[in-house]
């Protein structure tokens, strides 16, 4: 679990002593509090401003200050918890299918990206998609490899989880 959270936290902030990670569904912040609990780590969660959707849990930086990503198992958690954050699929049933990561750290990206073709996902060309935005990248996972990524990766965000239990 601390490995998905180093991936989830891509999508977190830092503020002192605690990270942030903040969404839109209240299920998925309540679920990550709730794991982090059951490691024996404080997290409490809220709502931030009375007219925003948004929902954060908050915890403490210092229980995964330590956090190797070696072994298999570590990087598939590593990088489903960064395709929550960081990772897309169509919001919209119906729609063409896409799987793709984003991120403004290059360098970051192809790690993951790496960790991927690791265990056999293909995966397309790292790219930035607008000129309006330079230090924006992203990849999309190959057609041929969705059905592996859904399988082998897979998501514990209630909406992507969804999009990807469709394809197994």
């Amino acid at each position: 679990m601390k490995a998905y959270l180093l991936g989830a936290l891509h999508d977190g902030s830092n503020h002192g002593n605690t990270y942030r990670i903040v969404q839109k569904e209240e299920e998925y912040v309540r679920w990550i509090a709730d794991e982090l609990h059951q490691m024996g780590i404080s997290a409490w969660v809220y709502r931030e401003g009375a007219e925003r959707h948004l929902f954060v849990v908050e915890f403490s930086k210092s229980r995964l200050s330590e956090i190797k990503i070696n072994s298999l198992e570590e990087k598939t958690e590593y990088i489903r918890g960064y395709f929550d954050a960081e990772g897309s699929v169509p919001l919209k049933s119906g729609a063409r299918m896409y799987i793709y990561f984003c991120q403004k750290d290059r360098k970051d990206l192809e790690e993951v990206k790496t960790f991927l073709e690791e265990l056999g996902i293909v995966c397309g060309k790292t790219h930035n998609p607008t000129f309006k935005e330079p230090d924006y990248w992203r990849f999309f996972i190959g057609c041929k490899s969705y059905k592996a990524f859904a399988s082998k990766i897979g998501s514990r965000h209630p909406r992507k989880r969804k999009v990807l239990e469709k394809m197994i």
